[in-house]
């Protein structure tokens, strides 16, 4: 009878658990107890004994209990058509069928000299099971902004061959696979990266990206300046693609190729990078690190940066700034073993600082939980353009950096829990705003929008090659095939994009900016007040 009830408030158990969980959470709860049951069963029927087991049941949640144990030990054995049965679950009131996540790993083949081929077995339709409520964060709105100078004319395929001189590879994607056509070999393995990246999209939305033709820049500098562009006779700008923008260009910004790694400098993919940051600077709290602002990096780069060296210590100032120069040719030679960025969460403040244009370095700087000191920008990346000065970080004018540091470090060191505050809010936008998925449902959107502005059919160029997962990374060694293979989409996604916000008003950019210059203005005013205290 305890049997009988046993099993029947086990079905209720199991079928009111859809009535609050969702299935794909049943299912992994499930297939946890089946994972265990195994173990459990064995040990219950070989050590306990019959009659140890008979006194156990004299309960109804008992039996409860045995009853799913027992089905997950079956069904660890059972498997219908290949396929464990876990892995497709029918709900009658619903009418759908739930599906466990299924990994498609690299498939290399056996040689390294054979050419790869891509597999047909990942999957070419987007089926999620869950719809997004989610909206994507704010920054998703400069998309539209990026975009606008296309919208009234459309993007036509004249466009697009005038633009070749400007891009180093072109992308076009139709009914879901991906052809490059190469124009030029731009410096390391940026253009690969890049490439990886958009395949890694592919696999997370399989199916989902619309058929384009894109032109891609991954070089330093803007391309697609507006000057070039106007007056009586003046071409429509053809659209590029590119890391970083500014306000004399019309560059579409895309995320860089160091979220899924940067080989040639020990980089390894912006998730594993973030979590090792995120350990590291737990090492020293930020009241026990050093008082001063850190920089390092190479100065060479740019003339800004070699501007800063001015204002390290020296035998005749102090300007609260510690700088480090980095020879990335002898850190390669030694194992990288001093350039590790978890490491180097040691001083309460950081300086960010660009290079030829944008740098990558921004967001690993901002991950530290020190106060950044931002040395005003002139280049944008995708991210950047939402945060707000003296909340996420310090403003630093580029013509009076030093006067400018020392008294931001002065200022931080006077009131330590405002300083430490905008220090963790500058870490907590990168933490919970630029998570891969953010960055994934960017490149999906900006490419969806973009798509939409096409005035002709993608076609694939004579020239193009197919490529894939296997193509590009199954070639590679060493760390570039490593962190290829750390950072990439194993599985479909089981949820659609957030939901990309409408464009900003003019008006509202405009108030932005306002805001900006009146916030740097009163940091200017502390500054004069603090400079007229203190003797020269």
């Amino acid at each position: 009878m305890y049997i009988y009830q046993g099993i029947e408030a086990g079905i209720g158990l199991w079928g009111s658990l859809g009535n609050t969980v969702s299935m794909a959470d049943r299912v992994q709860i499930f297939q946890g107890v089946r994972a265990y049951g195994d173990e459990v069963i064995h040990g219950c029927f070989s050590k306990v004994g019959v009659g140890r087991l008979k006194g156990l049941v004299s309960t109804t949640t008992t039996f409860i209990f045995f009853f799913f144990l027992l089905i997950a030990a079956l069904l660890n054995r059972m498997e219908i058509r290949g396929t464990s049965i876990g892995q497709s679950i029918f709900d009658s009131r619903t009418s759908k069928t739930y599906h466990e996540r299924i990994e498609f790993p690299l498939n290399c083949s056996n040689s390294v000299n054979l050419p790869q081929t891509c597999p047909e077995n990942y999957p070419s339709v987007f089926q999620p099971q869950e719809s997004s409520a989610r909206t994507c964060p704010d920054y998703f709105r400069w998309i539209h902004q990026d975009l606008k100078q296309w919208k009234s004319s459309g993007i036509t395929e004249d466009m697009i061959e005038r633009g070749k001189p400007s891009a180093d590879f072109r992308l076009v994607i139709v009914n879901g696979k991906a052809y490059v056509e190469k124009y030029n070999k731009p410096y390391q393995t940026r253009d690969v990266f890049t490439i990886w990246g958009i395949l890694q999209l592919l696999r997370l939305y399989p199916g989902k990206v619309p058929d384009l033709d894109l032109l891609f820049y991954s070089g330093d500098k803007t391309m697609i300046m507006k000057r070039d562009y106007k007056g009586l006779n003046a071409t429509s700008p053809p659209p590029a693609f590119h890391y970083c923008g500014e306000k004399a260009a019309l560059d579409i910004v895309f995320p860089d190729w160091t979220f899924w790694g940067w080989a040639e400098v020990n980089i390894k993919p912006w998730e594993e990078t973030l979590r090792a940051i995120k350990k590291g600077r737990e090492r020293i709290k930020w009241e026990k690190r050093e008082p001063y602002a850190y920089w390092k990096g190479n100065p060479y780069v740019a003339k800004d940066r070699v501007d800063l060296l001015k204002c390290n210590l020296s035998d005749k100032n102090d300007w609260n700034v510690r700088i480090y120069k980095q020879d990335w040719g002898k850190e390669s030679q030694q194992g990288f073993k001093h350039s590790k960025l978890e490491d180097q969460c040691t001083h309460r403040y950081k300086i960010y600082i660009e290079g030829a244009t944008w740098s990558v370095s921004e967001k690993y700087i901002l991950a530290c939980d020190s106060m950044t000191l931002l040395i005003k920008p002139k280049y944008y990346d995708f991210f950047s353009r939402s945060m707000v000065s003296m909340q996420h970080y310090w403003p630093i004018r580029r013509k009076n950096k030093c006067r400018d540091l020392k008294f931001a470090v002065e200022w931080g060191n006077n009131h330590p829990h405002e300083a430490q505050a905008i220090g963790k809010a500058g870490s907590k936008f990168i933490e919970e705003t630029l998570t891969m998925r953010n960055v994934y449902d960017y490149m999906f959107h900006l490419l969806n929008e973009y798509s939409k502005l096409l005035k002709f059919k993608p076609t694939v160029p004579s020239k193009a090659h197919r490529v894939c997962a296997e193509s590009v990374a199954c070639l590679q060694k060493g760390l570039w095939k490593d962190f290829m293979v750390q950072s990439m989409v194993k599985s479909p996604s089981h949820e659609l994009p957030c939901a990309l916000p409408p464009p900003y008003e003019p008006q509202a950019i405009q108030a932005s900016l306002d805001r900006e210059d009146k916030i740097t203005r009163q940091v200017e005013t502390w500054e004069t007040e603090y400079w007229k205290k203190t003797k020269p």
